[in-house]
């Protein structure tokens, strides 16, 4: 008995502790990096993936998986790797998009996820979403798609800050490109409320909007606690314009977290908000 404790505790030491070399280095487990030369902005992009630890068992070979795509890809793939790494939220093959190759990784997120120029942003360009998503949809998804067993009805974004804007930006303007939205501390102040105007266009337009949404937002983003622009209510102004126009197919989750900032809301909201997608799985 004592040697069938001893082999079950060394298989659990296999599995739960990470790759650590020599050489200080650390390795995530079924990750590799790819790198895509777009034609449509001229630019590479590194994009970091994550296969799910099932996507290799033989019993799975049929299996197609959902996507959950991350802009930010530096900081947000490390921690969704975290956040998916035991069975129960192992479920989708991740993927970060990286800055473009070379650029200041802030210079690089302020263009690719601003949908409009705003001459007030002197040190930055901005501007530049409705060329990244183009890419998005046309590199990336044809990359990820025709390598990987995808299931192509199930794609997630999730993004923080502007990433999280973009993402808001995104399901106002292509809404069927994702099934599943997770947003947190979404800069939703972009170019003077810019989010509201274009909520209003798209609703003059469209009664539908079909897609799970979950927005998150830290109870500690107002200015009382250091933030420069008051995120609660921007969040609870947007979920309140969204629940007032019931849009058919919209299923819709916000929520003000305690205790978390900026800085500090992505880790607990990505996790919050896969549980809730995965409840369909």
């Amino acid at each position: 008995m004592n040697k069938i404790l001893l082999l079950i505790f060394i298989v659990l030491i296999s599995v739960l502790t990470p790759a650590v070399y020599a050489n200080g280095t650390f390795e995530i487990k079924n990750s590799e990096i790819h790198t895509i030369d777009s034609k449509v902005l001229g630019r590479k992009y590194d994009l970091y993936i994550k296969l799910p630890n099932d996507y290799f068992d033989k019993a799975n070979e049929s299996k197609r998986y959902p996507v959950l795509y991350l802009n930010d890809g530096p900081y947000t793939f490390k921690v969704a790797a975290g956040v998916t790494h035991f069975t129960a939220m192992d479920k989708a093959i991740v993927v970060g998009i990286s800055f473009a190759d070379g650029d200041d990784g802030q210079f690089s997120r302020v263009r690719d996820l601003t949908p409009e120029k705003d001459k007030s942003w002197v040190k930055y360009e901005t501007g530049g979403a409705p060329e990244y998503l183009k890419f998005i949809e046309q590199e990336v998804f044809t990359f990820v798609e025709n390598k990987y067993r995808i299931n192509v009805n199930k794609r997630i974004l999730s993004g923080q800050s502007l990433g999280g804007s973009f993402g808001a930006w995104v399901l106002l303007t292509k809404p069927e490109l994702f099934s599943d939205y997770i947003l947190t501390s979404p800069s939703l102040w972009f170019k003077d409320d810019l989010i509201f105007a274009m909520e209003e266009k798209y609703f003059s337009q469209h009664k539908s909007i079909k897609a799970k949404v979950f927005i998150a937002t830290g109870a500690l983003e107002i200015p009382e606690f250091g933030s420069r622009n008051d995120m609660v209510d921007g969040h609870q102004r947007f979920l309140q314009r969204l629940r007032s126009r019931h849009y058919q197919g919209l299923q819709l989750i916000g929520e003000v977290i305690d205790g978390t900032d900026h800085y500090s809301t992505f880790p607990v909201g990505l996790a919050k908000g896969l549980r809730w997608i995965y409840q369909d799985l």
